[in-house]
């Protein structure tokens, strides 16, 4: 199973910043071609630019957020199938930046997997604990129960199209710290081990588990070589072509088990 890149550029770029940065992208792919899963998820004003110009190049794209309907009276919102129109494949859900400037429960993130899923987009569920959970020795706790809330029965899958699973501690989040290999290393097994426990043996070994949480040029390919990494979700470094590009580099020499 090839691991997966994804670039979480958040709420930046306005049409430009994304034409530069995406035609970077497809250019430096080209140059140097990967065997990672390479997946950008720009904000939703610049989805369709971002699809233009990466169509057959290889690059996968899709959205930060999606809502649970297919339709209705959602002002802000975006269904899923809207994103499947654009050509996305994937979205990224409960993200702590959603959890926390939105209040999105587990509930609701598992909602929004399961309309995600129906709409044929491979979600990107994201877990993690804060530096107070961390720091009271509640990171297994508070993960375990956020797995069994935010995923619905049948998540994931051997092929690895059923979902992604992304652990993010919280407090490594756009702030320059990154947890230590050691760190990254027990919190990836805890969470492989639930999710054999709570999806069994087949679809939990089948899930993907991303790490993130200022993943950069310096320190990707130490965490892409830890044992049940199987890629990361890449936020401020996204913005930046050579980073990205650097770390897209590093996951081609060590595939996910």
């Amino acid at each position: 199973m090839r691991q997966v890149i994804a670039g979480n550029w958040k709420m930046n770029g306005l049409t430009a910043d994304a034409e530069a940065l995406t035609q970077a992208l497809r250019d430096g792919l080209v140059k140097a071609p990967t065997g990672a899963v390479v997946v950008v998820f720009p904000p939703f004003t610049q989805v369709a630019t971002v699809g233009r110009i990466l169509a057959g190049s290889g690059i996968a794209w899709g959205g930060q957020d999606c809502h649970i309907a297919e339709r209705g009276a959602h002002t802000g919102d975006i269904a899923p199938e809207m994103l499947r129109d654009l050509g996305a494949t994937h979205v990224i859900l409960g993200h702590s930046e959603r959890r926390r400037d939105h209040g999105e429960l587990d509930e609701t993130v598992r909602e929004k997997t399961v309309a995600a899923l129906k709409a044929g987009l491979i979600p990107i569920v994201c877990v993690g604990e804060s530096e107070d959970q961390r720091a009271g020795g509640q990171q297994q706790d508070t993960v375990g129960w956020q797995i069994k809330g935010s995923l619905p029965d049948g998540f994931g899958g051997a092929d690895g199209s059923g979902g992604i699973v992304a652990y993010e501690p919280v407090w490594a989040i756009g702030t320059g710290r990154t947890a230590t290999v050691e760190d990254i290393a027990a919190m990836h097994g805890f969470v492989r081990a639930e999710l054999v426990r709570q999806m069994g043996e087949t679809a939990g070994r089948g899930i993907r588990i991303l790490y993130g949480g200022s993943v950069n040029a310096g320190n990707a390919a130490s965490i892409l070589a830890v044992p049940e990494v199987s890629g990361a979700l890449v936020g401020g470094a996204s913005l930046k072509p050579a980073d990205f590009l650097t770390i897209v580099s590093a996951a081609t020499g060590h595939p996910a088990a």
